[in-house]
């Protein structure tokens, strides 16, 4: 039942069996009509706003005349729409994301019951939001990426017009890419019983699994607003995937006025369904709270059912058997829609990288928007769930600040907010933190601090700091963490031999640069040579000097299987940080011009629009090996070649491949396992194809049966536009998209890859224009210009459906 027990020799405890037996009998005959008597009410509160960029003076005030600013629906990002400054910081974006801004909404409130309480919860406010409620400062944050909330109930009045005012300033935010500006997460508004679940007051794990029975302990914090003490009840229901009652429990306890106390409860749930990636089953927990028998609020948490344990030489077990990590790192922008998180947005770029064989997500380097997790719950990855950056303005922390209480706030709120999702297997700490690694201003005690509150708040899971100084492993930071996190190179060799009772993760891997669709001769001769056209050829063979191609990576993991896996950075190119190309970057003949310079990032497996490069490939080929595919580039229009070598590149998970050219073989190429050289074990490469126009061809082998082959034809002039809509039915939310891939074909409706044709967006009916992209670092153009030349024959277009039923009508152009 739960630990808190009236003890027999107290008097409360004849009052107890009483009120307990009373309790039961009430449920029993009236439990679903007091179900519905349940207070709580969680309301979305998104529409309506008004925004204003600048300071504006008593613009907190409710009687400030707002009619002429812009009217919108959150989440907003006040920067994405530009425009780009060619001259700005390539580092960020080149976007006005710096600056101040204020968003104001009114609305009507009335009580729903005496005592109610009122919490406006915000999901992620970039930066350094103040909340004002009718004229009131309801509370600040600092932390941009983190959510917070805040008891409103004493600043509203009853039956009458309020007005909640939120300012931002980003002006002393730091940061090393884009990081979005404004109220670019949702809002909501709890309204609760005044005994009630605080939010995020619910905390389940499961301590005793097997295939026969799994242990469910419950945690629930109940709090007690009223002037007077309050018998409580709580009632915990298990349902799963069904809907069917798998367990229950009841536990009762006083609570006192203005109080709080925690209830815990233990339930069995017989032959339970477990959590992985391939079968993403989830429970959902019904928390009821009874005040004198009757229902005075109800919380509902989804969580699974499963094990998951780091080991010193066979990597990580989930559910008892070893799975490794195939990860990529996440930022928090969606390329073209910027920071405004879009629930859909997100799904659509997990689709893609399931399809791709990727498992598992690091939330880099930031606390993420709360819909991630629940997507990586229900669609099946297991998570890094990481707070911090840095521990300076990058996570809002300005020098003079008070670490402790600084770390002790956002760790209750980030660890509180997350803790129940399954999918989370492992907190970070912080991300590549150099005072940390060699104890420098304080590092050991920083990073005490944090280890001590994730183990207070959390111990059920464990946590690490992810490092990128090999040497700084001889101060022994490991000692305050569980699991070796290191990025590139090799470098948890010097962790490894100091902490060989530990796990290791290679939570950044090959940081490989390339650009989508473009591709440059001669190849190049270390993966530092980058061709002088602010461009990086899609032959996927030019890293950083402190990074590496793909495959050295693979090649880590088959020789070291201690190692639980890789996290590739990144998933998707991001906005800032268009290493190797970034604000101080030179040509050979001397410095660039800032205007010249690009926007966004060329690490990702998939480019900034959502389109996948080549490397989508190699990666799908050694971590996707049930599904047979075959990947052949470059494109095969190469007129100033001809008669001269093009390499040709295969990508398949088959162990062979034959080249043909306009029907004649060019042989076979099988991989080398055991190759010094690591490329040569993970794909198929002809180095010298002598260049005619036609059909290239290749035709994959296992075991010396056919595959799969794949081709591609030279193109000829381009001669239209296909539209290809990644879903054609939204729900009429206001929020729904649809991502309509627009390539130029040739008249036999070939892509012409080398194609920059100008195209211009209509979209009519039950939908809007959203934005537009074409994944190139180096265009200017605001995503949401209704004009934008394709980039290397492509192009995405973003539509967003309105809140009425209806058809949607997309009309692209382009001249001839």
């Amino acid at each position: 039942m739960g630990f808190n027990r009236p003890n027999p020799k107290n008097a409360l405890y004849l009052y107890s069996v009483m009120k307990r037996l009373k309790f039961y009998w009430i449920l029993a005959m009236f439990g679903m009509a007091l179900a519905a008597q349940a207070q709580r009410q969680t309301l979305l509160f998104n529409d309506n706003w008004r925004f204003q960029k600048g300071p504006i003076e008593r613009a907190q005030e409710p009687g400030l005349d707002d009619s002429k600013w812009e009217q919108l629906s959150l989440p907003h990002d006040w920067a994405i729409a530009g425009p780009f400054d060619p001259n700005g910081q390539g580092e960020t974006g080149k976007l006005p994301w710096r600056g101040e801004g204020w968003y104001r909404k009114t609305f009507q409130w009335k009580k729903t019951a005496d005592n109610s309480r009122v919490y406006v919860v915000f999901d992620g406010v970039m930066a350094f939001p103040k909340v004002y409620v009718n004229g009131q400062l309801a509370g600040s944050w600092d932390y941009g990426y983190n959510s917070f909330f805040l008891d409103i109930t004493d600043f509203l009045q009853e039956n009458a017009q309020n007005t909640m005012a939120v300012y931002a300033d980003t002006r002393q935010h730091d940061s090393r890419w884009y990081p979005g500006a404004g109220i670019y997460r949702k809002v909501q508004l709890v309204v609760t019983d005044a005994v009630h679940v605080p939010v995020w007051g619910t905390y389940i794990t499961t301590p005793e699994v097997s295939a026969d029975a799994a242990t469910v302990r419950i945690r629930t914090q109940v709090e007690n607003t009223s002037g007077r003490e309050e018998f409580v009840s709580v009632r915990q229901v298990v349902l799963d995937k069904k809907g069917k009652i798998v367990a229950q429990d009841s536990v009762f306890c006083p609570i006192k006025a203005q109080d709080k106390h925690p209830y815990e409860q233990f339930l069995t749930i017989k032959n339970p369904q477990f959590w992985s990636p391939e079968t993403p089953d989830l429970y959902t927990m019904k928390t009821s709270v009874y005040r004198n028998g009757q229902c005075c609020d109800e919380v509902t948490t989804t969580f699974g059912v499963r094990t998951a344990k780091f080991t010193a030489n066979d990597g990580f077990q989930l559910n008892g058997q070893r799975y490794q990590f195939k990860g990529v790192c996440l930022h928090h922008d969606l390329g073209p829609l910027g920071a405004a998180f879009n629930k859909r947005a997100m799904q659509r770029e997990l689709e893609i990288l399931k399809a791709m064989g990727c498992n598992a997500i690091r939330t880099s380097h930031n606390t993420p928007a709360p819909e991630l997790l629940d997507l990586c719950d229900e669609m099946g990855f297991v998570v890094i769930d990481e707070l911090f950056d840095k521990w300076d303005a990058k996570a809002d922390f300005l020098p003079g600040g008070d670490f402790a209480e600084f770390a002790n706030r956002n760790v209750q709120n980030f660890l509180k907010r997350d803790r129940n999702h399954p999918s989370i297997i492992l907190w970070s700490v912080g991300n590549e933190i150099g005072d940390a690694q060699w104890n420098l201003n304080g590092g050991f005690e920083k990073l005490g601090i944090l280890s001590d509150l994730f183990r207070q708040i959390d111990p059920s899971r464990p946590i690490t700091l992810v490092c990128d100084a090999t040497n700084g492993a001889t101060t022994r930071h490991m000692d305050y963490y569980d699991v070796i996190s290191y990025n590139y190179q090799h470098r948890y060799d010097v962790a490894r031999k100091l902490a060989p009772n530990k796990s290791v993760i290679i939570t950044e891997s090959a940081s490989t640069l390339s650009t989508r669709g473009g591709y440059s001769l001669p190849l190049p001769a270390k993966p530092t040579d980058f061709a002088d056209t602010l461009q990086i050829s899609s032959y996927d063979l030019n890293a950083p000097d402190w990074a590496e191609i793909p495959d050295d990576d693979f090649k880590w993991q088959d020789d070291d299987r201690f190692v639980a896996g890789e996290f590739v950075w990144t998933g998707f190119d991001y906005l800032g940080e268009p290493t190797p190309f970034g604000d101080n970057a030179a040509k050979p003949s001397g410095p660039r011009k800032k205007e010249f310079l690009p926007r966004s990032s060329y690490f990702g497996i998939v480019d900034l629009a959502g389109i996948p490069k080549d490397r989508y490939f190699l990666y799908k080929s050694v971590w996707k090996p049930a599904e047979n595919m075959v990947h052949i580039l470059p494109h095969w229009n190469w007129d100033k070649q001809k008669g001269k070598n093009v390499p040709v590149f295969v990508y398949t998970n088959g162990d062979c491949a034959e080249l043909f050219l306009n029907g004649k073989s060019l042989g076979k190429q099988c991989k080398t396992p055991n190759s010094p050289n690591s490329a040569e074990r993970y794909r198929l490469m002809w180095m010298d194809v002598r260049y005619e126009p036609g059909t290239l061809k290749a035709v994959a082998y296992r075991n010396g049966a056919v595959i799969g082959s794949s081709e591609v034809k030279t193109a000829g002039a381009p001669a239209a536009v296909r539209l290809t809509p990644d879903r054609t039915r939204l729900s009429a939310d206001g929020s729904d998209l649809s991502y309509i891939l627009c390539e130029i074909l040739d008249k036999d409706g070939n892509i012409f890859p080398l194609a920059d044709n100008a195209l211009q967006f209509s979209v009519e009916g039950a939908g809007v224009f959203a934005a537009a992209d074409n994944g190139d670092p180096l265009s200017f153009t605001s995503f949401i210009s209704p004009e934008r030349k394709v980039f290397n024959g492509k192009a995405m277009l973003v539509v967003r459906s309105k809140m009425e039923k209806g058809t949607v009508k997309v009309v692209v152009k382009s001249k001839g």
